[in-house]
């Protein structure tokens, strides 16, 4: 069995961008996370402590976009290393990260990055 703890739609103002103005005024993100973990021992326990808490991890992808970077890709590869590093039983992570109306002259709802990463 494959199991995941998720997060969508999660929505943050941060100051994300390559140009200093967006960095200054900031923007709103949306992110959605999807990690695979092993719940089996949690659905036998009801256990908090044998899973992985979406709480936990929403806390620690809110502590990486509060730090303001040029690039999306930067950002995910921060946030995907936090996370490895600090729940050892996420086996894969998939990332997606959504910068809502872009300043780059197109209509268009969002754009970002998108990563699919195995621990090693």
């Amino acid at each position: 069995m494959n199991s995941y703890i998720f997060l969508d739609n999660v929505r943050f103002f941060a100051y994300h961008g390559v140009g200093q103005q967006e960095r200054e005024v900031g923007n709103e993100f949306v992110i959605n996370l999807k990690l695979k973990v092993d719940i089996a021992r949690a659905a036998e326990t009801d256990d908090v402590t044998h899973t992985v808490s979406y709480a936990d991890v929403y806390e620690n992808v809110k502590a990486e976009m509060e730090i303001p970077s040029k690039l999306l890709e930067h950002v995910c590869g921060r946030i995907v290393k936090r996370l490895f590093r600090t729940f050892p039983t996420v086996k894969a992570i998939e990332l997606k990260l959504a910068k809502r109306n872009p300043p780059m002259g197109a209509d268009l709802d969002a754009a970002g990055v998108e990563v699919q990463c195995e621990r090693v």
